[in-house]
């Protein structure tokens, strides 16, 4: 597993799984699912956490969330086994054919979130993406080990992220909703509790910018 890597006033916020978010813009009409052998096989050290198609937000974009039990290590014999895989190679071809752009990020999960595990549907989720003030990570952590505890009520917190490498101190949160409605009301609830507009307003501060999207659940996510 991969180390706890940041400590804040005796608060560990870093936990330990390796994550892979790998968000790609898509030509219009085209809908992009993963190569299932990925994450369907033991031969690869990973697991998909979910892959979803965006409705509001970027549209025409596809995003896929994968678990590296095994920390950098396994992220690494993955990809040395991907380049030998025939099949990949076709499929890699054949994504290329859809694709406008690609990227990915390496992430760590916050420890006071919770674990994403699969869950059965039919959900909407929400990305909320925070790029912070450079040196303000783990003062985004210790506001957030306090403030998950306002966001349990409705089973909607999925899994708290940061970046590692690719984009920094980007900060990604997981929502679960049974919809649009759902997501209003459970957003409107938390203002009524005490404690949750403080915290609000000590973390708005550290955002440079965010983002939300919207997004709905391939066949093949664990996350319906």
């Amino acid at each position: 597993m991969a180390a706890r890597v940041l400590h804040a006033r005796g608060a560990a916020t870093a936990g330990g799984l390796l994550q892979r978010a790998a968000p790609c813009s898509l030509l219009p009409g085209h809908r992009q699912e993963v190569l299932p052998k990925i994450h369907e096989d033991k031969y690869y050290p990973c697991t998909l956490v979910g892959t979803w198609n965006t409705w509001y937000g970027e549209q025409d974009q596809a995003v896929h969330l994968w678990r590296y039990e095994g920390g950098y290590p396994a992220l690494t014999e993955v990809m040395s086994k991907l380049r030998q895989s025939q099949e990949f190679f076709e499929f890699r071809k054949a994504r290329s054919n859809m694709l406008l752009s690609r990227k990915n990020q390496l992430l760590l999960e916050f420890s006071f979130w919770n674990e994403p595990v699969p869950r059965s549907g039919p959900n909407i989720y929400e990305l909320r993406s925070y790029q912070l003030r450079p040196g303000t990570m783990i003062e985004w952590g210790n506001y957030w080990a306090r403030a998950i505890r306002f966001r349990q009520d409705g089973d909607e917190a999925v899994g708290g992220f940061f970046s590692q490498i690719g984009q920094l101190y980007m900060v990604h949160h997981l929502w679960a909703y049974k919809d649009l409605q759902t997501r209003e009301d459970i957003r409107n609830a938390a203002w009524h509790k005490h404690g949750w507009e403080e915290l609000v307003y000590y973390t708005v501060p550290l955002i440079q910018e965010m983002e939300s999207r919207i997004m709905i659940p391939l066949k093949t996510s664990p996350l319906q």
